[in-house]
């Protein structure tokens, strides 16, 4: 009798974890009063048009009047437990400050300032919504949940060191709900959470020839595990390192290179030779997360931080302009400019290499520092060795090499970037000689993900022949000012 009940349990709990994942039925509109996602729920002062878009946010047809959020914004619970702590560099951007939780806000422009939660050294107050709200069509709003207690676990802790599965990070989850004049198609995407522009990008145009059927050579990553991981908007409107203690733990990872891990593992496991339904959800997950940052760099975005804060946001933008074949996504503004590239340039490195790196900012201007011989190194490029090792390159391998096989290398526009990957994944190193005493790093030759290093063990010399982009700059400081100059892969 009992096994028979643990069987009907393990069943139940099955298909509820299963249902979690399922996708909306995007045609079912319905008038509602109220709308829950996440925990968060939506109150309107009249019954609304509303549903989902295929990713399982909501949408409304407005304009629409919310009188209440439950979660309600306000001032913390006297039982909330804060462990603040600074990094090694002595850093922290949280302070004990009770008087804003869960917050929402409508964002127009990408910056510094929020206010979802004061604990965050960037809150104001000003910056956010009060109730009543009118939402106008045209209009998205995310609202938030904060975290009562911190430190908290880190949402990829399955693929983090040991030392990093506990993060201090303000927020615990947030939704988007967006108002629209009229019910998008059934098949529609969520339009971009930042900027004015609502343009609506349809599931049906998805290229699915684009993406190859690669066997793997190992062991694959849960499917489950990253279709969770791309399920929830990634908040990503703050134009600094400080939000990796402001985003919600239970949306997105914290710090630039998970985040860039997680779209590079993510990327490489939808060219596997597995069917078009399994690949669906995480298709759609990629997808709406490029839509997201376009309209993220349209709004003035740009992730440009020093150390590994600000990897992964460039691919899925280009991946989404390539699946939905809209090269309008990808025409991003100038001041959009990307960690990947700006950390690589062409140059004579000390050992020979020509594929170079640098740090650009981190704790003030970082100067370049491979044409230096090692004994040469002062403190700052040291450092910047440190996170060339630990933070950078080790999360654009997968990157790197999806790029190469859905042929994208022109539409990148950085050679740069390819041909450090290449030097760094290299397994027999040519430039052993001209080392001398320096051996090469151990960091080397390999990311700390094995499904990567295994794909591009079997993938990398096979992937399709095109041509490079020759747009090969460099992003440099001069008389106070950063700016690309010509950088000639020959010079």
């Amino acid at each position: 009798m009992k096994k028979n009940v643990i069987v009907k349990a393990s069943v139940f709990f099955l298909i509820l974890s299963l249902s979690h994942f399922a996708y909306p039925d995007a045609s079912k509109t319905d008038k509602r009063i109220r709308i829950k996602q996440y925990g968060i729920t939506w109150i309107f002062d009249h019954p609304v048009k509303s549903g989902q878009f295929v990713n399982g946010d909501w949408w409304i047809v407005g304009p629409a009047t919310i009188v209440r959020i439950i979660p309600a914004p306000g001032p913390a619970h006297y039982t909330e437990n804060n462990n603040i702590t600074v990094n090694r560099w002595g850093d922290t951007s949280l302070r004990n400050d009770a008087s804003m939780r869960n917050g929402s806000m409508i964002i127009r422009r990408a910056g510094m300032l929020q206010s979802y939660d004061s604990r965050a050294g960037n809150f104001n107050k000003n910056a956010g919504v009060s109730l009543p709200l009118q939402l106008a069509p045209g209009t998205s709003l995310i609202s938030t949940i904060s975290n009562p207690t911190l430190p908290v676990d880190n949402f990829c802790h399955k693929i983090m060191w040991r030392s990093e599965k506990k993060v201090q990070t303000a927020l615990q989850t947030a939704a988007v709900l967006t108002c629209l004049a009229e019910s998008p198609p059934a098949d529609a995407f969520r339009p971009a959470y930042a900027g004015e522009q609502k343009q609506i990008y349809r599931s049906s145009r998805l290229q699915w020839e684009l993406l190859s059927n690669l066997k793997p050579p190992g062991d694959v990553p849960p499917w489950d595990d990253f279709e969770r991981y791309f399920q929830r908007p990634w908040i990503d409107h703050v134009t600094s390192w400080i939000q990796e203690e402001l985003v919600p733990n239970e949306n997105q990872p914290c710090y630039g290179r998970e985040y860039a891990r997680l779209v590079s593992i993510a990327s490489l496991m939808v060219h596997l030779d597995v069917s078009k339904k399994r690949k669906e959800k995480l298709v759609i997950g990629l997808v709406q997360l490029g839509i997201d940052l376009s309209g993220i760099a349209h709004a003035g975005g740009s992730w440009n931080e020093g150390g590994g804060h600000s990897s992964g946001r460039k691919w899925p933008i280009l991946f989404a302009s390539l699946m939905l074949d809209e090269p309008s996504l990808a025409k991003l503004p100038e001041s959009a400019i990307f960690q990947e590239d700006t950390q690589t340039y062409y140059g004579k490195g000390w050992f020979g290499q020509t594929a170079l790196w640098q740090m650009i900012l981190h704790h003030g201007k970082r100067d370049p520092y491979e044409e230096k011989r090692p004994e040469t190194w002062n403190k700052w490029d040291r450092t910047s060795e440190s996170y060339r090792c630990c933070c950078t390159a080790v999360s654009w391998v997968g990157t790197a090499l999806a790029a190469r096989q859905m042929k994208a290398i022109q539409l990148w526009g950085h050679d740069a970037f390819f041909d450090y990957v290449d030097r760094w994944m290299q397994k027999d190193d040519p430039y052993t000689k001209r080392r001398g005493k320096h051996k090469r790093p151990s960091c080397e030759a390999k990311t700390f993900d094995k499904f990567v290093d295994g794909m591009w063990e079997a993938y990398r010399q096979s992937t399709p022949q095109q041509d490079m982009s020759k747009i090969n700059m460099k992003f440099v400081s001069e008389k106070g000012k950063w700016k690309w100059v010509h950088n000639p892969k020959d010079k």
